[in-house]
């Protein structure tokens, strides 16, 4: 549950604050507007608040490096104040040299509407905010002028209530309203010590003796508020034990069980832990590596479950050969462009057989002599694919778990996401771009498509072997695609049609009905002297006619890869 914050509260954290880090140099800043979390980077220390409504919390880490979304800063912390009676943190930060404008932070801590507040001094305008809203008396945006809250008009701000005020303002209302009247009335009060400052004066049915008592020892606890919210006092920093939360607070309050804590931090800190939830730390990781985080434990949970589908799926080569060996054994009876018939078995039974009718016998059996292949390559490999997966997800938990406890720093989670890495910094520092993707067919052979003309002539000339399979898009413009093969014979006709599939795709007859995709190894590929980047004359060509199929290149067959 989210704790509360009070004047006396705001003001005692301040001066800690300001205790702890006045002169500070700030290195780095992040507003992480998701979470609603303030992180300012010290070289002394972290300070984080998180200002979302369920938390409302507050702490000084140890001096970590900011993560790349932090906006990068030089200035010195002047000074950290809240105004009296108002719950309101400011920060005065002041560049080096004066040469740039001085800004402020301000930190507002009224109910749950909490919010960051990023100004520049000069102008009061906002430049940056957690939150930007709309409000009837002001508005919190970009670029528009900071309006603080309206200040207090309470009583007690310039000079104290006297003890005989005090009581005629308390006793002036029934026991049933002064409640309300103590809080709408009397600087420094909050629901976390009115009904301590009232005592049983609130209740209806005290007796008038029993009352004023009750408002004397209020009114002298009401005068350590007031000299510890104007720095006239010291605190004396508790953890509150409430009906509904652990509350940090700087005075003990008669009458609610409390603990001692060395410092107001240290309160924070207890409450915190005590109450469960993330803790501060977890702050540090910006919301938007921590969601990167995550979207990469899901695909390695779902890579993990389709690769057990495909070994659960997977059929035993066994029949595929025997049906290749029956073909081949029953030649004379297989009939041509038929697309089953029926053949006697070794065991004298009928056996119906699929026939691709455009094949002959021989080329029927070797589809499923290279069907059974293909299978048994696949159930040799898919459970060590299944147990690095496995340990992916495994690892990939461990860190998640290990950043919602803050135990993880940004630079590591980036380290387990290097794509994401690349994207955030670009190409200029993701070094140079492969001229290709990267996919690999059912049977497990890597299949490179090219990027454009220029990446075309790179991956056919420079980026594949001799003995690899070439393929483009029969007359139609479009990416050369590359089929890893070094064995003499042709590559399995399933693979084959995988990487014609993703030449018809990456073409300009992706959307034709039915696309013939020329093939031939790539040595038999040449380029013509002066011809444009990816202009090429294949020999020795076969053609496969494939229907170009955009399901294809994400189902459990050709899965994409990333450069390795």
């Amino acid at each position: 549950m989210a704790l509360i914050w009070d004047a006396p509260l705001t003001a005692a954290t301040a001066r800690e604050l300001e205790a702890r880090l006045g002169g500070a140099r700030l290195s780095a800043a992040l507003l992480d507007r998701e979470p609603r979390n303030l992180l300012l980077f010290f070289r002394e220390a972290t300070l984080v608040f998180r200002l979302h409504p369920e938390r409302g919390d507050v702490a000084l880490l140890e001096a970590t490096d900011p993560p790349g979304e932090a906006r990068s800063l030089r200035a010195r912390l002047r000074e950290i104040h809240a105004p009296p009676d108002e719950r309101l943190i400011l920060f005065q930060l002041q560049p080096p040299g004066g040469a740039a404008e001085p800004e402020g932070i301000a930190v507002e801590l009224m109910t749950n509407q909490w919010n960051a507040v990023w100004i520049a001094v000069g102008s009061g305008r906002i430049r940056r905010l957690l939150w930007p809203r709309e409000l009837e008396e002001r508005s919190l945006a970009p670029g528009e002028v900071y309006r603080p809250p309206e200040p207090s008009a309470r009583r007690g701000i310039e000079k104290p209530m006297d003890e005989e005020e005090w009581t005629e303002l308390l006793t002036s209302a029934p026991p049933e309203g002064r409640r309300r009247a103590l809080l709408r009335g009397v600087a420094f009060t909050s629901s976390l010590n009115a009904a301590t400052l009232l005592g049983v004066a609130a209740r209806p049915g005290a007796g008038d003796a029993e009352a004023h008592e009750a408002l004397r020892r209020g009114y002298r606890l009401w005068r350590r508020l007031r000299a510890l919210s104007l720095g006239e006092g010291e605190a004396e920093p508790r953890i509150l034990h409430t009906a509904k939360r652990l509350q940090p607070y700087p005075l003990s309050l008669p009458g609610v069980e409390d603990e001692p804590r060395p410092t107001l931090l240290d309160a924070f800190e207890g409450a915190i832990s005590g109450g469960g939830g993330t803790t501060p730390e977890a702050a540090v990781v910006p919301s938007e590596l921590a969601g990167r985080l995550e979207r990469a434990l899901e695909r390695a949970r779902r890579r993990t479950e389709r690769l057990r589908g495909e070994l659960t799926e997977a059929p035993d080569p066994e029949p595929l050969r025997r049906t290749g060996d029956l073909i081949l054994a029953r030649y004379r009876e297989v009939p041509r462009g038929e697309e089953r018939t029926v053949l006697e078995g070794f065991e004298g039974e009928p056996v119906t057989v699929e026939l691709d009718p455009a094949l002959t016998p021989q080329a029927n059996a070797d589809r499923y002599y290279e069907e059974a292949a293909r299978v048994q390559r696949a159930r040799k490999r898919l459970p060590g694919l299944i147990e690095e997966a496995e340990e992916k997800v495994r690892s990939l938990e461990g860190l998640a778990e290990r950043a919602r406890r803050g135990q993880a720093s940004p630079g590591e989670i980036q380290d387990a996401l290097p794509e994401e890495r690349r994207r955030r910094k670009g190409r200029k520092d993701a070094g140079p771009r492969l001229p290709y993707r990267r996919y690999r067919s059912s049977g497990g052979l890597e299949i490179r498509v090219g990027r454009g003309a220029a990446a075309n002539e790179d991956l056919t000339f420079h980026h594949s072997r001799p003995d690899d399979v070439w393929m483009h898009a029969r007359q139609a413009p479009g990416a050369h695609v590359i089929l890893r093969w070094d064995d003499e014979g042709n590559p399995p006709a399933r693979d084959l049609a995988e990487a014609a599939v993703l030449a018809a795709l990456n073409s300009d007859a992706r959307h034709a009905a039915t696309v013939p995709v020329d093939w031939t190894r790539r040595k038999y590929v040449r380029s013509p002297r002066g011809s444009p980047p990816g202009s090429v004359v294949p020999e020795r060509v076969q053609t496969v006619f494939v229907e170009p199929d955009p399901a294809l290149p994400n189902g459990p067959t050709v899965g994409s890869e990333s450069p390795s």
